[in-house]
C-alpha cells in the first residue's frame, strides 16, 4: 500500500464506508474525526488524496482547504458532504476542491472518483512543455505524443483533442465541451464528429499500449491514462 489517503470524517459509519473503498483500491487509509486533527494530519503527512467532510467538529472543511494548502499539502481534495445543492458544490470547487461528492453516496461512485483523482495526481507538467502521465507524454511545443518513447502519429485535430483531455484529466468531459473547445462550435451540429475523432485517437493510443480514454456512457469521456495491454 504505497498510496495514502486521509479521511477527515466525524461520522464513524461513513468513515468506515470510505475506508473500505480506499482499501479496495489498494491504498492505505488514515482517519481523523475533527477539523483541527485533519488539518494537522494533512499538513504533516504525504497523502495523495484527502477525503474531507464539510460539517466537522471545529468548523467547515471547505474553509479549511486554504490552511491545508498553506501547510504545504499537494494532495487532491475530495469534499464529501450532506450539503449537496448545486450552490454548495460550486462553492467547494471554487474554493479549491478537486471534486465534490454529495452524501449519501454509492460506494462504486466514490471508488471511481478516487481512482480518477489518483490518476490526475500522476500528471506532471515540466517547463510549460511536457505533460506526462506515466509513460504517456505530450510535448506541447513539438505537438507530439509518445507512449513508452514510441511516437504516436496524431493529426492536428487529434493533438488538440488529447491536449484538452490532458488539461482535464480525471474529470468528465462532455461532447459539448469538446465541440466548444476543440472545434470552436457553440452548438451541436448533429453529427458524430466528436465520437469519430475520439475513437481514432483512442485506437492509436491503445495500439501503442496506453488505455487512456474511458467512455462515460451517455455523458462523455474521462481521460485517465494507464499503460499496459490494450483492452
Amino acid at each position: 500500500m504505497d498510496e495514502r489517503i486521509l479521511i477527515v470524517e466525524d461520522d464513524a459509519e461513513t468513515a468506515a464506508a470510505v475506508r473500505a473503498v480506499v482499501e479496495s483500491l489498494g491504498c492505505a487509509a488514515d482517519h481523523c474525526d475533527t477539523l483541527e486533527g485533519g488539518i494537522a494530519a494533512a499538513t504533516a503527512g504525504d497523502y495523495r488524496v484527502i477525503v474531507l467532510d464539510r460539517m466537522l467538529p471545529g468548523g467547515d472543511g471547505v474553509e479549511a482547504m486554504a490552511r491545508i494548502r498553506a501547510g504545504g499539502s499537494r494532495a487532491m481534495i475530495l469534499i464529501l458532504s450532506a450539503l449537496g445543492r448545486a450552490a454548495n458544490r460550486v462553492e467547494g470547487l471554487e474554493k479549491g476542491a478537486d471534486d465534490y461528492l454529495p452524501k449519501p453516496f454509492e460506494q462504486d461512485e466514490l471508488r471511481a472518483r478516487l481512482r480518477a483523482l489518483l490518476r490526475r495526481g500522476t500528471m506532471q507538467v515540466l517547463d510549460n512543455d511536457l505533460m506526462a502521465f506515466g509513460e504517456l507524454e505530450i510535448r506541447l511545443k513539438a505537438r507530439t505524443v509518445h507512449v513508452r518513447r514510441t511516437h504516436v502519429a496524431v493529426s492536428p485535430k487529434e493533438f488538440e483533442l488529447i491536449t484538452f483531455f490532458a488539461r482535464n484529466a480525471g474529470q468528465l468531459v462532455t461532447r459539448m465541451q469538446l465541440l466548444e473547445n476543440v472545434w470552436n462550435l457553440h452548438f451541436d451540429p448533429g453529427t458524430n464528429v466528436v465520437d469519430v475523432h475520439v475513437g481514432r485517437l483512442r485506437r492509436k493510443l491503445e495500439e501503442a499500449g496506453s488505455t487512456a480514454i474511458q467512455t462515460a456512457r451517455g455523458e462523455g469521456y474521462i481521460f485517465a491514462p494507464r499503460t499496459g495491454a490494450a483492452v
